[in-house]
């Protein structure tokens, strides 16, 4: 359901994507072409050489003509099972997990070359195959952008999805991104919201201290959390800790995770992202002169043990919601307990959210459509105004909180000035 106000975004929106649609954005067909055999290239070399290995030795005899190196399951039982490295996860059913975390744990160049194997597939086969299969006889692709399908209230895409493109993977994010170029005379500019669903949460719990992080410059919350996990002073949060801070213990914790998957990414990250305080002290030097040496069972069965890394995690996440940001804790039980009665809610934003959800459903959607609806209605400003003006420049694209343009140089700085005035200013009053 929603009001009338909510109807007008939308209505307004479609109409404005369908404008972003038209657009298109130009794609590099030449380099995008060279990617694709150079990569495939790269895949069959690769492939050859894990065939070669000892590992793959041990895989066939135990497997046979069945061995197949795609198969997750067969590798977890040749690494942990066959060849006897410490199995340090496994999946929900038990078996040893094989994902990238997992891997990364084993003391070996095959996983290495394994894991540099499927990063290359993805990226050849989701997204570079992807977008070639799109692009128009004008050398550009025009995406479908949805406000219909995403129950979060937030739009998707398809044909292709750009909004899928990877971001945090820089050795998938480069030769991805490269593809898009802009037209002659023209840069690709992207704009975004800097923490919006954040804000947005803080819209609807009003916590005091989240407020404050907000509002004061001089604070940053990923680095004080960074800080209390790693037992350092926030003066020797690196970038890097800051950023496992952010990813792996702030924003899964706002969307509903809890301390034992950040206990396992933290612990793990401190090697795979060879973290070090600002002296250059590794982490998990630094944590066992603190007291903690082991990373504990990680077993939502099992009681955290003290003095592992699961036991102060689980007392960090405490402090979180019960001392640190007590008003958000308190507002997600009783949203969720007034939801739980009336088996509905409204966003800020004109829309009532009703139906079987889960718990961090419930919690979540109302932030992450409400921060969406900002950005639209943003995006649907911007493409009137470049149409009144009669510009060169054109929105080519929507990320969740990000608009990309196709900006005409001469028409940068007004480009510019103009969405910092929709996006900080005029949107205040919607």
């Amino acid at each position: 359901m929603l009001d009338i106000a909510g109807y007008k975004l939308l209505h307004d929106g479609v109409i404005a994507l369908a404008r972003v649609e038209a657009a298109g954005m130009r794609v590099d067909l030449e380099y995008l072409d060279t990617a694709l055999d150079s990569i495939a290239r790269d895949m069959r070399s690769t492939e050859e050489k894990l065939r070669r290995s000892k590992v793959w030795k041990h895989w066939r005899r135990r497997y046979g003509t069945k061995a197949n190196l795609a198969s997750g399951a067969q590798l977890g039982a040749v690494l942990f099972e066959e060849m006897g490295f410490p199995c340090t996860a496994r999946t929900k059913t038990g078996q040893p997990a094989t994902d990238e975390s997992a891997l990364a744990q084993v003391d070996h160049a095959f996983p290495r070359e394994y894991l540099r194997l499927k990063k290359m597939q993805k990226m050849h086969g989701t997204y570079l195959t992807g977008i070639r299969r799109e692009v128009s006889a004008d050398g550009f692709v025009r995406p479908s952008f949805n406000l219909h399908i995403a129950r979060t209230m937030r739009s998707s895409c398809n044909n292709p999805n750009l909004q899928n493109v990877p971001i945090r993977i820089p050795e998938m994010a480069g030769p991805v991104r490269r593809c898009f170029i802009p037209r002659p005379g023209h840069v690709l500019v992207e704009v975004d919201y800097s923490g919006v669903e954040v804000r947005v949460s803080a819209c609807y719990h009003k916590d005091p201290a989240m407020i404050s992080y907000i509002k004061d410059t001089t604070k940053d919350m990923h680095r004080d959390m960074a800080a209390q996990i790693y037992k350092l002073k926030p003066s020797d949060v690196t970038k890097a800790v800051r950023h496992t801070g952010k990813n792996m213990f702030v924003f899964p914790q706002f969307y509903g995770d809890f301390y034992i998957n950040s206990a396992k990414q933290m612990w793990e990250a401190m090697d795979t992202m060879a973290l070090t305080t600002v002296g250059g002290v590794a982490l998990k030097e630094h944590l066992s002169r603190q007291g903690i040496e082991e990373r504990g069972a990680c077993n939502a069965k099992e009681r955290p043990h003290p003095g592992t890394f699961e036991h102060h995690m689980k007392a960090v996440e405490t402090d979180f919601w019960d001392r640190r940001f007590r008003v958000y804790g308190q507002w997600k039980k009783d949203w969720f307990a007034a939801y739980q009665r009336d088996g509905r809610f409204n966003t800020l934003t004109g829309f009532t959210i009703d139906g079987d959800m889960s718990r961090n459903d419930v919690i979540n959607y109302p932030v992450q459509g409400s921060a969406f609806h900002l950005l639209l209605w943003s995006l649907t400003r911007m493409v009137r105004w470049i149409d009144k003006e009669q510009l060169r420049s054109r929105v080519v694209c929507q990320i969740h909180d990000s608009i990309v343009a196709d900006v005409h140089i001469a028409e940068l700085p007004r480009f510019l000035a103009k969405c910092k005035k929709v996006m900080t200013q005029d949107v205040r009053d919607y």
